[in-house]
């Protein structure tokens, strides 16, 4: 009887996973490419080094595909003459070129390697994870055995990503569009911004609108200005959105939040919204209980609408489809 109960326990968990997801795992490329985990830490490690804002970029581009269609490397696509594809929408135009630099390198030692075995959706969500580590943040577990998607449209994009300037529920009505709980948005939101940065362009009206937002620490808000007065002149200034530690993921983007130094209107909404200050004052006081909701929280979004046979490819280049028609 006891064995019967164990195996309907087991059944029933395993039909509850996606078939998709099912069909992933931990060893992969264990026999069919070998030094995938070795390569791809190499070039991490190596480009992490030269770039310290590879990190934060890599994530921010890893979350900007899985929102769209799923994890797939639709983000990482170059446009054609008849297509269009995500990177086009204008939320994506500040994606960082160090992010799509490191998973190119990764993608061309693999295929000198073991060509034509690893996809590009597989090649950003592993170096996506030792990134976030090698910044100090939680290890979790990537699974692997993704395709690549065969469809990247800009028409996807919109309704999928949260903006700068978005009220709490907006925000929570798109992660729950994805599946995630207020508890996992904060986490991720969090974990992204602690070792993020942003275009002055996305706070202009927090700081040189009619009225300043009173939600920013005055001082703070002289300061930002002063750092992005040119920014209509100069598009690439930024700021980190941890002023504290802005290379190193941990919860003091949380703390900041709490003293009226978040930098986008959005991350301050957070802290005026009963559904998520206390998860934010909760993360703020502990670190480790951050730690393990985000790595949590990504393990879940990385096996967010993956492709696996044939409803994908394994791409010979990440940005273009193997069938350029």
């Amino acid at each position: 009887m006891a064995f019967l109960l164990l195996f309907f326990l087991f059944f029933t968990s395993m039909s509850s996973i996606p078939r998709s997801e099912s069909k992933l795992t931990l060893d992969y490329y264990a026999k069919t490419c070998p030094r995938f985990d070795s390569i791809v830490q190499e070039i991490v490690h190596s480009k992490q080094t030269q770039s310290p804002t590879t990190a934060a970029a890599t994530l921010r581009l890893f979350f900007h595909d899985c929102a769209v269609d799923g994890c797939d490397a639709s983000v990482l696509v170059r446009s054609s003459a008849t297509n269009k594809a995500e990177r086009e929408n204008d939320i994506n135009h500040s994606l960082a070129g160090d992010a799509f630099d490191v998973v190119s390198r990764i993608k061309t030692a693999l295929e000198l390697e073991c060509p034509g075995i690893v996809s590009c959706s597989d090649i950003l969500a592993m170096a996506t994870r030792n990134l976030i580590t090698m910044t100090g943040g939680p290890h979790y577990k990537v699974r692997l055995g993704r395709k690549d998607g065969l469809v990247s449209q800009a028409s996807h994009v919109e309704g999928h990503i949260s903006r700068a300037n978005h009220s709490v529920n907006q925000m929570i009505a798109t992660f729950q569009s994805m599946g995630f709980t207020v508890q996992e948005m904060v986490a991720l939101t969090a974990g992204g911004h602690t070792i993020g940065f942003s275009h002055c362009s996305e706070l202009s009206t927090r700081l040189f609108g009619i009225k300043p937002d009173p939600a920013l620490n005055p001082k703070f808000a002289e300061a930002l200005k002063r750092h992005c007065a040119n920014y209509t002149t100069d598009p690439n200034i930024a700021v980190f959105l941890d002023v504290v530690s802005p290379g190193r993921f941990d919860n003091n983007f949380l703390k900041n939040l709490q003293k009226g130094l978040g930098i986008l209107a959005s991350d301050s909404a957070l802290m005026k919204d009963p559904r998520t200050v206390t998860i934010v004052d909760k993360y703020a006081k502990d670190n480790s209980l951050f730690f393990s909701d985000f790595a949590r929280a990504m393990e879940k979004l990385s096996v967010l609408g993956v492709k696996t046979g044939h409803k994908g490819e394994v791409r010979k280049r990440c940005d273009l489809f193997n069938n350029l028609n």
